[in-house]
């Protein structure tokens, strides 16, 4: 075998692993559920497990690096997660340094979100581009911003957090504190509470709202329109800010596409003078749920004075 690193996925849920090779391929992948009921130590052994599995496969002298995404608010320099609302029991931990001491190898954390969109900017839709943003549309809605190939964290690592945005003021309140936030407005959970509203049902998933439309129920087919509108919005500001070539769409709630993707070009084009007169593309991201396996993967290469092409 060549030389890889392994990419590790911590999700609040699921946690995922891989062994990703210098040119992109995966060798080899783990995964399971993320045991937080079992507390913190639990799922920190789960992840240096999945690690040591894939080092032993692919070997030790190959490996690059280890690089991690997780959720929540994160300092890079420190490898500290400060606050995750999705990993109870991990707030001001540092997992970094704790992983690193149990595997005795070095290891590079960066922002669950921030790491998808690395991934697609290595190996998935982004390729042919150096500037992109992702918008990850899932339970809540998160974001990255690739700027000349790098990801764009601010000078506290909070860049990126595109779901609170306002698209709506004195819109829903949000936990954030704020009102209108983009993802009180265009999440899997914003269309599952419009739906509610809209009397289609006690409890019913993102995805029976979209069944429901697609078989040309009015109610959830505005429920969508909604949805778009408010992406409309927060992508005719990012365009208007970044002049980027491309804008990249991930997540649950994807499969949507054609219910939301109209009322989002509406808006796009009113607001929005750059993408009107450009070629900026709004496309939906290629990777799925390995983006984020990607972009941790990528993290080691990244961080040579010589990162492999991308």
């Amino acid at each position: 075998m060549g030389e890889y690193s392994i990419g590790v996925d911590l999700g609040g849920t699921n946690l995922r692993a891989a062994a990703i090779g210098h040119g992109g391929t995966m060798i080899e992948k783990v995964e399971g559920a993320t045991k937080l009921s079992a507390g913190r130590d639990a799922v920190v052994a789960d992840i240096v497990a999945s690690i040591v599995r894939l080092r032993s496969s692919g070997g030790a002298e190959h490996l690059a690096g280890i690089g991690i995404g997780t959720p929540g608010i994160i300092v890079i320099e420190k490898g500290i997660i400060t606050e995750s609302p999705n990993l109870p029991g991990f707030e001001n931990f540092a997992i970094r340094d704790e992983i690193e001491r149990l595997l005795h190898a070095p290891v590079l954390l960066e922002n669950d979100a921030n790491a998808a969109a690395l991934g697609e900017k290595w190996m998935g839709a982004g390729r042919d581009v150096d500037d992109l943003v992702l918008l990850t549309l899932g339970t809540g809605i998160g974001g990255g911003i690739i700027s000349d190939r790098k990801v764009l964290h601010g000078f506290v690592g909070m860049a990126g957090e595109l779901g609170h945005m306002t698209v709506i003021p004195g819109g829903n309140p949000c936990a954030c504190g704020n009102n209108g936030c983009l993802e009180k407005h265009a999440s899997a959970t914003a269309v599952t509470a419009m739906a509610r509203m809209m009397g289609l049902g006690e409890n019913p998933s993102a995805k029976d709202v979209c069944e429901m439309a697609l078989a040309g129920n009015l109610k959830a087919q505005v429920v969508f329109e909604r949805m778009g509108s408010a992406l409309g919005i927060a992508l005719a500001t990012l365009v208007n800010i970044f002049n980027f070539p491309l804008y990249l769409l991930s997540g649950g709630v994807l499969p949507a596409w054609d219910l939301f993707a109209p009322a989002m070009f509406d808006e796009l084009q009113r607001r929005s003078f750059v993408f009107r007169n450009t070629t900026t593309r709004i496309e939906k991201a290629t990777l799925g749920n390995e983006a984020g396996l990607f972009g941790a993967a990528y993290l080691p290469f990244q961080s040579r004075i010589i990162a492999p092409p991308v």
